[in-house]
Formats: structure tokens, sequence, C-alpha cells
């Protein structure tokens, strides 16, 4: 590897072959289930041949050998001399593990472990056609196989490496030319250029020949007559036909079509050498004149060289060239972290109008109030816009899955079928990446669980084919994810028996269990449905870090299930971790802050008229019953042994089905608040966040209901 390769060409490389390896994992469980797609092979081709080409310019060549023999296996396939099936999917994807490997590798400066010889020999294996033929060599060896690729849309794509070794290759012809006399009297010198690094016309025909293939690139059909020809006026027609000549636009077309918009370094060359075939010596030009046949006066406008020599000729092209020019670009890369730090000045700053605003309330001042409420809206877009630079799409996430459940399926022998929506749907970038362990101890859950054995699903009149569905949608300040599978559902009466069996509850407490409750018991640390234990699960040990996970996002679980027709398990969590909407309280003289998405509903409560049931405090509303906590004797030093008061507010807040009522002692209303980490004297403290600064200068602790209930309740 080129370990001192400039740092930003490295950079580029990573984001853009990052990109396609992410593409390529869809594309390739996309093609096994779609074999005839030739558009996917040709895709899958391109991105393979690409990460290639950008390794091959870093020197990985451990990468390049990984990607040259899995190119070859889809040089065969879109060629129609090998059908995709399971066998040869298995060996692509395991590839693709290995590319994967060694890309990390790079992104960390290190070189790349090459993959297994076993390996690079089962893909050359299935680079061969499966009828006993030659092996087919690359596209850009080969080229019919060329044309061909440029026939579905490949436009005959090299890397730059290749483009020189071509060109190296025709001044090494030219030069055994110039040595040997007698070729039709033509030699480099003949050509007028003067200069080693030039090509005649002939040379950069059949370089276009090799390119895209023979007779891609050439003029008109009725200007082909040379055949009937004398030699040496065929030579001279070939030479000066103005047909057989391109101009500088068609010759930066051809670039940008090799290597995209002012991707070749031999861009400035190549034009260099195409100078003097507009700037040919008067003699020759009038010669070409005479002898060129009748032409429209489009076609001589068109016409390089005229009698004025090269330099008037080019002048009209100058205008076009201009109009044809690469736009600026639209996109910069800025490293993540000073994003985060736009993010927490943005949160300063929103603290600072909290603070204003609760000034402005104060005062009478007329200017002051216009002033604060112009400082809202400023803040509020400014907020907005810098959090959507933090946004990113949850397909980065959903981008993993379709190989997930593919391999999943295959090692237990299940036919299952991945449905997603919503993959364009935007949250915080620390969500994204926070999500993605939970999301697929879900989807591994529901295709183990969930989706019952092919015979099983038979035999209760199902498809064969179970389905499993990734959705995504946003709600106000929340983002709704699902994971639905039309399995077996889930039976309450079992899920009670184990909660007895693990020690989890009572017999007469598991018997008083709502059937939601039940769902939720899946969550519980150890509790599993499964008798024995795989290498997929069994062991009760994911569903409970799913739970703490969002939890730790204040974020909500709800599970739905009806036994014999599936299963829904629904994720909400908020559109980002840095700015939380609260419910500011009081208790006692402090106060604290209630995330407002934990918050059902607010009222005030005669408390003579609590019950009790076993035991603990309860209130019935509605005919629903809440368990009731006095959180100030918990939170407030001194308070447990104060007397208690007559009424009081109460909130009702949510974790995930459950909901129980905190008496507090005073609402001050919903405010935004910035979370602020706790200092290390009181970092772990249960049931607390976070700390944040409220409107009145004040510090007040943000209160985490689940640590708080499962401490204390």
């Amino acid at each position: 590897m080129a370990l001192d390769a400039d740092e930003e060409i490295l950079q580029d490389f990573l984001v853009e072959a990052g990109e396609i390896l992410e593409k390529l994992s869809e594309q390739l469980v996309d093609l096994e289930q779609h074999p005839d797609d030739s558009d996917l092979l040709n895709a899958i081709f391109r991105g393979f041949h690409t990460v290639k080409g950008g390794a091959g310019f870093l020197q990985l060549d451990a990468l390049v050998n990984c990607c040259h023999s899995a190119e070859n296996v889809f040089d065969i396939l879109r060629n129609h001399k090998r059908k995709v099936d399971s066998e040869l999917m298995d060996v692509v994807l395991e590839a693709l593990d290995h590319v994967n490997a060694m890309f990390e590798q790079v992104r960390h400066h290190e070189e790349p472990t090459p993959a297994p010889d076993e390996l690079i020999a089962a893909l050359d294996a299935l680079a061969k056609p499966e009828a006993e033929a030659p092996a087919a060599r690359v596209a850009t060896e080969q080229p019919d196989s060329a044309k061909e690729a440029s026939a579905h849309g490949d436009n005959g794509d090299i890397t730059d490496d290749e483009f020189e070794q071509l060109l190296d290759a025709l001044e090494d012809e030219k030069s055994s030319a110039a040595a040997t006399p007698g070729d039709n009297g033509q030699s480099t010198a003949g050509d007028g250029s003067g200069g080693d690094d030039e090509i005649s016309d002939d040379e950069f025909e059949a370089l276009l020949d090799q390119l895209h293939g023979k007779g891609q690139f050439s003029g008109p059909p009725e200007t082909d007559k040379t055949d009937d020809l004398k030699p040496d006026v065929a030579d001279e027609t070939a030479n000066s036909s103005g047909d057989e000549l391109i101009s500088d636009d068609e010759f930066e077309k051809l670039l940008d079509d090799l290597h995209g918009k002012g991707g070749s370094p031999t861009a400035d060359a190549a034009k260099a050498s195409s100078a003097p075939a507009d700037s040919q010596p008067a003699a020759k030009s009038a010669s070409t004149e005479t002898d060129r046949p009748a032409e429209s006066p489009d076609k001589r406008a068109k016409a390089p060289a005229d009698s004025k020599g090269g330099a008037t000729s080019a002048a009209p092209a100058m205008p076009s060239r201009d109009a044809n020019a690469p736009v600026a670009e639209t996109s910069v890369r800025v490293d993540t972290k000073r994003l985060d730090d736009i993010m927490n000045m943005v949160g300063e700053l929103v603290l600072v109008r909290n603070r204003l605003q609760r000034l402005g309330a104060q005062s009478e001042d007329e200017h002051m109030h216009k002033a604060v409420s112009n400082l809202d809206v400023v803040t509020t877009d400014l907020q907005s816009a810098v959090m959507a630079t933090r946004m990113q799409p949850i397909k980065k996430v959903f981008g993993r899955f379709p190989r997930v459940v593919r391999d999943l399926a295959r090692n237990l022998k299940k036919e299952i079928h991945l449905e997603m929506h919503g993959e364009d749907t935007d949250l915080d970038k620390n969500l994204v990446e926070a999500l993605s362990d939970p999301l697929v101890h879900l989807v591994r859950n529901s295709v183990d669980h969930g989706i019952e054995e092919p015979d099983v699903r038979d035999k209760a009149g199902k498809p064969r084919q179970g389905t499993v569905t990734l959705s995504a949608e946003q709600e106000g300040d929340h983002i709704l994810l699902s994971i639905e599978d039309d399995g077996a559902g889930m039976d309450p009466d079992v899920l009670r028996r184990k909660a007895v069996e693990k020690g989890i509850y009572e017999q007469d407490a598991a018997d008083r269990l709502t059937n939601a409750e039940c769902y939720n018991l899946i969550f519980a640390a150890g509790f599993s449905t499964k008798d024995q234990i795989s290498d997929v699960s069994g062991r009760g040990v994911g569903m409970d870090v799913v739970k703490t996970k969002i939890g730790q996002l204040n974020g909500q679980l709800n599970v739905e299930s009806e036994l014999g027709k599936g299963s829904r398990i629904i994720i909400k969590v908020p559109l980002t971790l840095a700015i939380m909407p609260t419910l500011m309280i009081m208790l006692g003289d402090q106060s604290f802050a209630l995330p407002l998405v934990n918050v059902v509903e607010i009222f005030h409560l005669d408390l003579s008229k609590k019950n009790i049931v076993d035991g603990r405090e309860c209130i019935v509303v509605r005919d629903k019953v809440f368990p009731l906590f006095h959180i100030k004797r918990w939170l407030v030093r001194g308070a447990a042994g104060e007397p208690e008061p007559e009424n009081a507010h109460v909130v009702i807040v949510a974790m995930g089905t459950r909901r129980v009522g905190f008496v507090v002692d005073q609402l001050i209303g919903q405010e935004e608040v910035v979370i602020k980490p706790l200092g290390r004297a009181l970092q772990g403290t249960p049931g607390m966040a976070g700390a944040t600064i409220t409107g009145d200068g004040r510090i007040a602790l943000i209160i985490d209901v689940p640590s708080l209930l499962q401490n204390y309740g």
C-alpha cells in the first residue's frame, strides 16, 4: 500500500468505495432473487471494477486481486455464460466480506490482509463458462467484450493506469515505425507534429477501436471508400479526410465518457496532442481541401483545418468548451466533530434564548419583546439547519438487513422475503449508529422465533415463504420504526408459564397480567421461550439489551402480536439526542425536567381518594388503575419525613405499555433543554440522565424515568 499517499486522495477513495460496498451488499441479495436482471449484473460488475480501480491507484494489491476475481465472475454472468445460483452467491458474498474487511483495514491505515487462496481459486473457477469453452478474459482486455460492455451502458470504463498503458503501447509502435523506412513514406515526422508525445490520426483511431470496438467512432459510411483507390491515394485520403478528424470538443467528450467530467489526469496532455491535428501546415490544408469530396456547408464549417491554419479553426471551439466546463463542487467534506461542536454551540444559544424569553416576559418594554421574538425565530431556524446537517437516512441501517436475513434464512433452512419501507426517513447520525445493534437483534428474533419452517407454514395454510417487514416514518419530532413478521405470533399463556418458571412473577401475579404485558416479558433479562440453545438464540440475552439501549435513547418499545398471524414490535425514538423537549417540574425548591416523550397526562388530584392495592398506593382514572409514586421522597434530601399534602399535581408517565403516576409539587411548563453530562462525582446516579440550565438560570436534573423506577419503584 502507498502509505505515503495523499490523505485527500485516500479519503476520496474511502468515501466512494464505502458507498459502493454498501450498495453491493443489497444488490447481491437482490440479484439472487432476480438472477436475470441484466442492469443489476452490470451495476455489480461496475461496482467491483470501480473499487478495483481505486485500490490499484493506491497500490492495494490484496484488494485489487479479490475485486478482480469477483469482477471476472460477473463478466461471465452478464455475458450469459453462467447462471446465478445460491452456491455461487455464497462464494461471492464471502468475497465481499473479505473486501469489506480489507476496506476497514485501509480505513485504519493498515496493510490489508489478502483473501484466502481457496476463495480466489473458487472465484476463478466460477469465472469460467459452465460449458467447455475457453475462459473469458476481463472486459478491458478483450475488444468484443468491451463492445458488449458499451452496449450494456458500461461506456468502456477503464482506469487511468490502463489508459496510460494503451498510450505507452502506441508510443512504442510509433518508435519502431519511425526506425523502419519505406512504410508508404509515413512516419511520425511525416505527420508534421514534430513531437515524440504526439500520435497520428490512424493511431488515435486504433486506440478508439481498442477501447470501444472497431468502427464505433468511424466517420459516415459514404466517405469510407478508400478500398477502391490505389494504395497511395487511399493512405493520403485517410490522412486528409475531414470526417476522420475530431474536434477538441469531441475529444473532450470522449474523455468525459471514459473518466467522467474532468476525471482524467491525461486530459491536458491529450489536448496538447490533439492540437497539431488542428494546426497542419498550410500546404497540407490546401491539398486537403482539393482532395476532399464535395461537402455541405455545415460539414465544411466543422472541419478542424482551413486555409488559414489551426489557430483560426480552434477559435470557434472555445465558447463551446467554456459552456461545457465542469461546474463548481456543491458539497464539502466536514469532520463530524466539527458538526458536534456547532450543535453544542447552538445548544448554548438555546439556553440563552430561554433566559432572555424569561426576562422579556417580566419586562414591559415593547422593543424588548420584539427583539426577543426575533431571536426566538432565528435561533429556531438555526437549530433546524444545524440538525439537518447531522441528519442521515435510516437506509444506512436498513442496508445491512437483506444480507442478515438471507444468511440467517439459509442457516435455518427457511424461506423468507424481506420488505423495507421508508428508507429515506432522516434522523440524527448518532441515533443511526445507536439503532444498528438493537434492530439487528429484533430482525434476527423475527427470523428465528417468528417465521415458521416452510413445511409448518404449508400445513397451516400459509405461503411457504415468510415475510419480514421493516418500516420507518416520521411522526412529529419522533421516528417510528416497526419490525413485523407474518409468523406464528406469541402465546400469552406460554409467556406467563415461562415467567413463573424463571421466577420473574408469582403465579397469582402472572395470571393478572394482560396480554400486552405478557408480550413485553420478552424484554426481561434471561427470558427466552426457546427450549434449546443454538448459535442464533435461546440464551435470553438479546432482547433485554434492546430494551436497555432504546431506553438510553429516550425511546419507547411496544409489542403487538396475534397467535398464528404474526408479531409487530414498534420503536419510538426522538429525532435528535442533543436538544430535548421536557416538562419542567418543582420538587420542594429544586427544579427537575421530565422528558416530554414519557409524559402522557397531567391533572390535579385529591390525594385522599387514592387506594391501596398489594400494599402500593394507586389511583383510578377513567376506570384504569395507575401505581402512584412520591418521587420527591426519592430525589430530595429530607423530604421523606414531611407530612403528605392533601392536594397535588400528578403526571402520568409511560414506559412502553406500563404507565404510572408521579406526584409533584409544582408544574413550571414545557421547555427545550440541552442535555449536559453529569460531573464525575454524580456520574452513575440512578434515575438521572443528565443536567441542564433552565430559563431562570438554575440548574435542573433530567430524570431518566425507566432507571428511576428500576432503582426506586
